[in-house]
């Protein structure tokens, strides 16, 4: 007589704001589908919807209860967690249905909240351990976490009273996680935390055995290492610490891909005093031009705050001659946001929202000019690009450049491509460019 098998619960996922939060969401994922549930790519087929919320801005959060609410409107099992789980009670006020409220990093909490909601059917089939972690990212590349927290006192962020101080994880678990990624079909690393330069400064910079020698808790170490695996290796949220420098050599190596994140916030020294953040905007610049020389090839991009309390216009501009000078690769601004519990908050010099308005559309007009005209310099040049999506029919595809992020930098556009499939790594013609992308040709 055949064996009818329970059918096991299914799990719905929103995931919201940074890449932190998407690994967070992938280990939840994994941890629920080793212990047999299913995934649902809808609403309608969840026995329970988890909404994975940032509550970094209010405009953030304004996003997380919206999510949070469509989740109740279409299904009404909800369990929430993330960043935004600390403010539990303003959660409860608008949505008291709500079956769970758990914190960012919560993993236990998160899965015995499923537990409770949807429990598991008695079933030695039903638990089973999935060949690989689950990903919400496409297959060719993945993020990999290298630590929790922060140790900085930025005036403007909350983030380490959501997720505490640095706690590094130790380099061969990571290591041996990426290499795992790379054999289960990853092209490109993306390495994430809250200070990807602080990595190791709680572990002491210890070393642990790695394929039969040693390798550090720092940075550097971690960089060249993962290098080895073959696969592109991106850094992102790099504080320009000294020993950044060392990793410069790296790239010219080939290596670690000639990139760099880096938050720098402003230029002016007054705001930067202001925001908590280190002020010597003089001696990046040196460095900046020493990074070039190094490996001309590098990419830089930053994120910038207009409107910071007491920003004045002369300020401003400041930020604006310093950009000219620095010529970054790719710039996002932000206007402030006053954030709940933020030190800022209490600062006088208040600046009126038509001006955050006036001066956020000046820096991305400013920057984009810097853009468009270094990727002109690019036409007519042959470089690597990773393919995202390829549309068949028409013979197009999308890709990014060594320069380019996924979702946050620019794309290639590419003709004659239907041929290539989702994360091969080609050469291309560059042909022309726009003020963020640039399009061309495959040479294969």
């Amino acid at each position: 007589m055949a064996t009818i098998l329970p059918s096991p619960p299914k799990i719905g996922m929103v995931s919201l704001g940074c890449p932190k939060n998407l690994v967070d969401s992938e280990r939840i994922l994994t941890k629920l589908r080793a212990d047999g549930y299913a995934m649902s790519p809808d609403y309608a087929g969840a026995d329970v919807v988890l909404v994975n919320t940032c509550g970094f801005l209010d405009s953030a959060k304004e996003e997380s209860l919206d999510a949070i609410g469509e989740a109740m409107a279409e299904n009404g099992r909800v369990i929430v967690t993330g960043c935004m789980g600390r403010e539990a009670e303003t959660i409860r006020a608008r949505f008291p249905g709500i079956l769970a409220i758990t914190g960012a990093q919560a993993y236990e909490q998160v899965v015995g909240a499923v537990y409770d909601a949807a429990p598991m059917p008695p079933s030695a089939f039903l638990n089973l351990v999935p060949e690989r972690d689950l990903k919400l990212t496409p297959r060719h590349y993945s993020y990999l976490k290298i630590s929790e927290g922060c140790n900085h006192r930025c005036a403007f962020c909350i983030i380490p009273a959501i997720r505490g101080d640095l706690v590094s994880r130790r380099p061969d678990a990571i290591l041996r996680e990426a290499e795992k990624l790379v054999a289960a079909g990853t092209r490109e690393l993306l390495v994430i935390s809250q200070d990807t330069s602080a990595y190791g400064l709680d572990l002491r910079h210890a070393e642990w055995p790695w394929k039969g020698a040693p390798v550090r808790a720092h940075m550097t170490d971690l960089a060249r290492e993962l290098g080895k695996l073959g696969a592109w290796v991106r850094l992102h949220y790099v504080y320009p610490y000294p020993h950044v420098d060392r990793v410069i050599p790296l790239m010219a190596d080939g290596l670690v891909l000639p990139y760099l994140d880096i938050p720098f916030q402003h230029a002016a020294p007054n705001v930067l005093k202001a925001m908590k953040r280190p002020a010597n905007e003089a001696k990046v610049l040196e460095r900046l031009a020493n990074w070039r020389s190094i490996c001309p090839d590098i990419a830089v991009r930053s994120s910038f705050v207009v409107g910071f309390p007491g920003e004045t216009e002369a300020e401003f501009h400041y930020l604006l001659d310093w950009l000219t000078e620095a010529q970054l690769d790719r710039v996002g601004a932000f206007r402030f946001e006053p954030v709940a519990g933020a030190a800022a908050n209490d600062l006088p010099g208040a600046v009126p929202e038509e001006v955050k308005e006036e001066r956020y559309a000046r820096i991305m007009e400013h920057t984009a000019l810097i853009s468009a005209a270094k990727l002109q310099r690019k036409i007519g040049r042959t470089l690597d690009v990773i393919i995202d999506a390829v549309d068949a029919e028409d013979g197009g595809a999308t890709g990014r450049s060594k320069a380019d992020a996924p979702e946050i930098d620019g794309e290639v556009h590419l003709r004659d491509a239907g041929h290539l499939a989702q994360g091969d790594i080609v050469r291309v013609e560059i042909e022309d460019a726009d003020d963020h992308d640039l399009f061309g040709v495959p040479l294969i």
